[in-house]
């Protein structure tokens, strides 16, 4: 490969090599320090360029298209605290396993601790939040370097969806000229005719990851437990990125039915929403295999006596409390064999992937195996058809014009999405409202959110790089605090191409925050918790070119159904109080609860 200066030829093997290993994405945040690297990416034909004003709506963007499509995203920046403001999302794909490969650009050496400016210690800056973190070696053209460089490039994007998927990060130290101008004697002429300068015809290192499984001991172990128990019961927590779309849940769906397991899904899950819904397990015809809304239902229920756990920890509180208190034998498969236990109850790790474990127990069971317990499963389906009516009910529109609910907005968004769709929910309130009240349907929803960390910021940034990955509608509902915490990232709209339909529920400050014993306490709850800022997002819409329309809850479904049949990006904004909202979730859980015992 040829350049005419070290830094330039650094940059130009550095994105080829990345590109040849598979990479395809990267968003660049503009500096002057990560000249070389913007240059090769913006030149390079296979990978998609997108650019970005702030370093953190960069970072939570490409997380989002790395969630969605669950391979790698880079991300650029120049030195500094650039490369800081790029840790809030590198904490989330940790936690959430979520690949991204970051590169920070950085002064050389004999700047460092100098004084000079725009100069800060890089090395390791994530710590111990990524998988694996090199300094790249100072330009240089190098035969044996550049190898080097290539070899730490296609190890690198391996890293990121190594057996456990998260974050790396190359620190990229270069000196001037950054600019692609020629330098006499840099680079030799025949350097491109070497293995270092042309590399190979793929990737430089080709990498290949098994499958990891059980031993036939091991199945025998789990198959005996499932055979025997009474009450069983598969819990599916959020997915991995990587597991959405490894993970049939037409093969869960079987296995369940054969050991007689109600699946309870997370909305994260990617089991809640897909044509293997309709398979029907109940007597009277009313009701599937897959559950939803047991948030409200659960601790009305019998104890399991088995569980099959999958995916990382539920959302619902009540479930994770359900799942503590039960005297269960609890396997929990994770492919890392990682401890994302936080009850500490489960009884057995499976350290295998996902598809794996019940590809092998679907073709282990026999159809003489399933002796379903019927009444287990039909106080599952007499529990969920409470929820349903009971809900139904609270969240008819002429009870919302007395009572705005947002309940009823993450119900009628999952309702009545287009599919397929893909739909990013908000951590706070949204993401509990859409486990409790989004019910199983046969449609190709892809529902997402950041709960590795469980923050509100970046929120909007990563919805819009999830859609980014995808020609389906996108569908963001956020929250206000978070809706303003990440209000640069709006700018992606139009400078990245993405459209949505955002959802935003204000209800003034954390309403969250009613949830807690804290809000007893006043002062301090008011002023220092729930936080109220009275701020008005309309301006937001001029400012970003974006249709902002305010909505009634009773007006809301018309409103949904008009926007995801038009172009460009809509806001619909509604209004609400938090305190009534929380009282009135309290009241349909605790009428449920009473009608199922009754």
């Amino acid at each position: 490969m040829s350049a005419p200066n070290r830094a330039t030829l650094w940059g130009r093997v550095l994105v080829d090599e990345l590109a040849k290993g598979g990479l395809e994405a990267v968003c660049i945040a503009p500096g002057s320090r990560s000249t070389p690297l913007t240059v090769a990416f913006a030149a390079h034909p296979e990978i998609d360029v997108y650019s970005h004003l702030d370093e953190r709506s960069a970072a939570y963007f490409a997380l989002g298209r790395a969630r969605r499509t669950g391979e790698p995203t880079a991300l650029v920046c120049t030195s500094g605290t650039a490369a800081a403001n790029f840790h809030p999302a590198v904490m989330e794909a940790d936690r959430a396993r979520v690949p991204l490969l970051v590169l920070t650009a950085d002064r050389p050496h004999e700047l460092r601790d100098s004084g000079a400016n725009q100069t800060v210690d890089q090395v390791k800056l994530y710590g111990d939040a990524v998988r694996w973190d090199a300094e790249l070696p100072d330009p240089e053209a190098d035969e044996r370097k550049v190898r080097t460089l290539r070899t730490t490039a296609a190890r690198a994007l391996s890293e990121t969806t190594g057996t456990e998927p998260g974050p790396v990060h190359l620190n990229c130290p270069f000196r001037k000229p950054l600019e692609p101008l020629e330098v006499d004697g840099a680079v030799p002429d025949d350097f491109a005719e070497t293995l270092a300068g042309r590399g190979r015809e793929g990737a430089f290192v080709e990498t290949e990851s098994g499958t990891q499984t059980l031993a036939d001991e091991q199945y025998e172990t789990l198959l005996e437990a499932l055979r025997t128990a009474d009450r069983p019961l598969i819990v599916a927590g959020p997915a991995d990125p990587a597991d959405l779309g490894r993970l049939d849940p037409v093969t869960v769906v079987d296995v369940a039915d054969r050991v007689g397991a109600p699946i309870l899904a997370d909305p994260l899950s990617g089991l809640r929403f897909g044509s293997h819904v309709d398979r029907d397990r109940s007597q009277d015809g009313d009701g599937t295999v897959v559950r939803g809304g047991y948030d409200g239902y659960v601790d009305a229920l019998s104890a399991p006596d088995v569980v099959l756990r999958v995916g990382a920890s539920p959302t619902s509180k009540p479930l994770r409390h359900f799942l503590r208190d039960a005297e269960a034998r609890q396997f929990v498969i994770d492919p890392a064999g990682a401890w994302r236990e936080a009850t500490f109850t489960a009884t057995d790790l499976l350290a295998a992937s996902p598809d794996a474990v019940f590809a092998g127990l679907e073709e282990r069971l026999e159809d003489e195996d399933a002796d379903p317990n019927e009444e287990w499963l039909a106080e599952f389906d007499a529990a969920e058809r409470t929820h349903w009516r009971v809900r139904n009910a609270a969240l008819e529109a002429d009870a919302l014009e007395a009572e705005p609910f947002e309940g009823a907005i993450l119900a009628a968004v999952l309702e009545r999405a287009p599919d397929p769709a893909t739909v990013f929910v908000s951590n706070s309130m949204p993401i509990r409202d859409a486990d409790r009240f989004g019910r199983p349907r046969d449609a190709g929803l892809t529902v997402l959110a950041n709960r590795g960390a469980s923050g509100i910021d970046g929120i909007t940034s990563t919805a819009l790089g999830a859609g980014s990955a995808t020609d389906e509608p996108l569908v963001l509902v956020t929250g206000d605090l978070a809706f303003y915490h990440d209000a640069n990232g709006l700018l992606a709209v139009e400078r990245c191409g993405v459209d949505a339909t955002i959802v935003l529920l204000n209800n003034d400050g954390g309403g969250i925050f009613h949830k807690l014993p804290i809000e007893e306490f006043e002062p301090p709850f008011t002023d220092q918790f729930k936080t109220p800022h009275g701020l008005e997002f309309d301006a937001l819409g001029d400012l970003y070119g974006l249709e902002f329309e305010r909505v009634t809850p009773a007006e809301f479904a018309d409103a949904y159904e008009r926007s995801l049949a038009t172009d460009g990006t809509q806001v619909l904004a509604l209004e609400f109080d938090s305190e009534a909202n929380h009282r009135r979730r309290d009241a349909l859980a605790a009428r449920v609860r009473d009608a199922i015992r009754e």
